[in-house]
């Protein structure tokens, strides 16, 4: 629970990202403060000529759990949970910050994240999946929505090592190539949840068709690693903004770092002479210096 805020900062804080109808509903909260605690949710709707789901949208947009709980707060009382803020899910912001105290906040979870990668990744996993990943045939990435983030850096970084990859944005081609895969090739694929049904499904497929199967997932008992020859956990302390539509992919992105570096370590002379090759082929596509 956040301490020392009142209710009445918390809408002062929250009212600009309230709808209008919301809006209607605290400032009725602030002119007739004297009077909340008396009146059931439908008296209140009704003097301030909403409906209920307006007013329970409106204590919720103010971090409480429903109109009992910011009752609770009325009466200065500690509501435990249930007049706790939701902090969007997971994610440590609130109406009421301020803009120049983002980058602090933004970095703070960034490095809770790689401290958990830090604790969840297996070493010698690592070191498999790497050299897995250094002979292969061919590799096969899988992943959706903004699971593509980390699965298009592999992408490049495989490319510039001289690894032949590819990768799928449409969920149907990635099942149809896992299909077609055989002895030989490795499929790779990203699910922070480790329940992405399309995502699931390609490394099934994949598995099935001979591949070698890695996945990176936020828990090793995901239902992905059923599949998986390796599993690269990078911990359950996924962040979100809005339920978890959206994640923050810096633990899996430190994780196709640890898989780069890896790689090359598997065989130093062979990919560092690739990697020069590939920086050869770019090296007029900058402005040069002036």
């Amino acid at each position: 629970m956040e301490r020392g805020i009142s209710w009445e900062d918390r809408i002062k804080g929250a009212y600009a990202s309230l709808r209008p109808s919301e809006q209607k509903v605290a400032s009725f909260f602030l002119a007739h403060a004297g009077e909340l605690e008396s009146l059931t949710i439908g008296e209140l709707a009704s003097a301030a000529g909403v409906s209920e789901p307006t007013v329970i949208r409106c204590v919720r947009g103010l971090g409480y759990r429903g109109y009992r709980a910011f009752k609770g707060a009325l009466r200065g009382r500690e509501a435990g949970e249930e007049s706790s803020f939701d902090h969007l899910g997971g994610f440590s912001l609130r109406p009421w910050d301020r803009m120049e105290d983002l980058p602090l906040k933004a970095v703070g979870t960034q490095r809770e994240a790689l401290e958990d990668v830090l604790k969840s990744v297996s070493p010698d996993s690592l070191e498999q999946a790497a050299r897995t990943l250094a002979s292969a045939r061919l590799i096969d990435l899988y992943s959706v929505e903004n699971s593509c983030a980390p699965a298009s850096d592999l992408l490049t970084k495989l490319t510039y090592l001289g690894l032949r990859c590819r990768f799928c944005t449409d969920a149907y081609l990635q099942q149809i190539s896992a299909a077609h895969l055989g002895k030989g090739d490795v499929a790779v694929a990203f699910s922070r949840s480790g329940r992405s049904v399309d995502t699931v499904k390609a490394l099934r497929l994949a598995k099935k068709a001979g591949a070698a199967t890695i996945a990176v997932t936020g828990e090793r008992t995901a239902l992905l690693s059923r599949y998986a020859d390796l599993t690269l956990s990078v911990g359950g302390g996924a962040q979100t903004v809005y339920g978890n539509a959206i994640f923050s992919r810096v633990a899996d992105l430190a994780v196709v770092d640890m898989l780069y570096m890896g790689i090359i370590l598997s065989d130093y002379e062979r990919f560092s002479r690739n990697l020069d090759r590939s920086g050869q082929v770019i090296a007029d596509r900058g402005y040069a210096q002036t």
